[in-house]
């Protein structure tokens, strides 16, 4: 009887346990629940519904006037809608939100992927925020032709449970004016080990935000100050324009994965912190080069270290696609700030508007004195056993 007692409180206490974990079930990477807001409503989509009432949005709380747009879809003054990818969308109206709450590992971070368009011509942004973190998001400048673009900003969850955000703060005179986003997408961040014999965190850009294998755009990484919650771990966007996030499966990429193409000119600078000695000398080492997009050349990058500034242009080899640079410096400070950016504006030759620019991948900093040092005492060292074992042998 004691035996049964015993077993009947254990399951008793599991089943009061079980229902709090089934509901802690962590955000997958990936698209979030109906992200690609391709679910049908109950009521069916606003092209086959049978009435006037309001479209809900599965998996989604909605604010406000938020729409279910299709592909081809007209407006006022004969504007096509572009829907980024797929069927259906989602458009934001002045001052509308939708939003959704997911299940996070506290303490951790995340970096969402979505993507955007305008539709009119006039300034439009988009507020995207996880409490505390808030960021807007620019949609003014168009990066490529299709007239779309994948995005992503990050955030350091503050409970186990968020509600992730996005809101159209923009007050437009015409009320079909409004951003539309598409393809939401999450992905854990990992924290990259710091390597012992370069100063950059993340130096191949290895770790970073969630990329579609199908979508052969990039990421594009808006202004980003804090480099401890950034979508490229260590890394930080430091201007009013993007950097692009791309992948070795639709671009040349000079070393493993991942790399950054700088498509913005002097408008846009990635950097990073790096540790150093005051005092000492450095170098900084990368590889520049050309992304295979059809990106016109000249292309030029600047780089910066310390107090040292020097600019590159990639020279094309038939051999490769990327060659190295590197700039020569002394720190001055406990910490010091590499940065890059493209010395021209370019565009594909392709459709003369989509922008384009060098890569910068594999950034490697470390003190220049060290291999002089240390190699002069192991060649003596080596030197002195062969004599030794010479007189020996004598």
């Amino acid at each position: 009887m004691a035996d049964c007692s015993s077993r009947s409180k254990l399951v008793f206490l599991f089943m009061l346990i079980f229902p709090h974990f089934s509901s802690l079930s962590l955000a997958q990477d990936g698209l979030v629940a109906n992200g690609d807001f391709e679910t049908r409503p109950l009521n069916g989509f606003p092209s086959e519904a049978t009435t006037d009432g309001t479209i809900e949005i599965p998996s989604w709380r909605t604010n406000g006037r938020v729409e279910l747009v299709a592909s081809g879809e007209k407006v006022g003054g004969g504007i096509v809608l572009v829907v980024p990818r797929g069927t259906h969308a989602v458009r934001l109206g002045n001052d509308a939100e939708i939003s959704q709450e997911l299940t996070v590992e506290k303490g951790s971070s995340y970096a969402v992927t979505f993507s955007a368009a305008r539709t009119c011509a006039q300034l439009e942004s988009l507020n995207v925020s996880v409490p505390p973190a808030s960021q807007t998001v620019d949609l003014q400048t168009v990066y490529n032709v299709q007239g779309w673009d994948p995005y992503s900003i990050s955030f350091a969850a503050a409970e186990e449970k968020v509600r992730l955000s996005f809101t159209n703060p923009g007050m437009e005179d015409d009320p079909e004016c409004g951003p539309i986003i598409d393809d939401i997408a999450i992905k854990k961040l990992q924290v990259p080990d710091k390597p012992k014999d370069n100063a950059v965190v993340n130096s191949g850009f290895e770790f970073g935000p969630w990329m579609f294998q199908n979508v052969s755009l990039g990421v594009l990484l808006p202004t980003n100050l804090d480099e401890e919650t950034s979508p490229v771990p260590g890394w930080m966007v430091e201007s009013i324009r993007a950097v692009r996030y791309i992948d070795s499966n639709h671009y040349a990429v000079p070393e493993g994965k991942r790399a950054v193409e700088l498509v913005s000119g002097k408008e846009g600078i990635i950097s990073q912190m790096v540790e150093t000695k005051p005092d000492k000398p450095y170098s900084l080492s990368f590889s520049l080069g050309h992304a295979n997009d059809k990106c016109k050349e000249p292309l030029a990058v600047m780089a910066f270290a310390a107090d040292q500034a020097q600019s590159f242009h990639y020279t094309p080899d038939s051999n490769s696609t990327f060659q190295t640079a590197s700039v020569n410096f002394t720190a001055k400070a406990e910490r010091t700030r590499i940065a890059f950016y493209s010395v021209y504006y370019n565009t594909r030759s392709d459709d003369m508007s989509s922008l384009c620019g060098p890569v910068v991948d594999d950034v490697r900093v470390w003190f220049s004195g060290s291999s002089r040092n240390e190699v002069v005492p192991v060649l003596f060292g080596i030197g002195l056993i062969f004599w030794a074992y010479f007189l020996v042998l004598g």
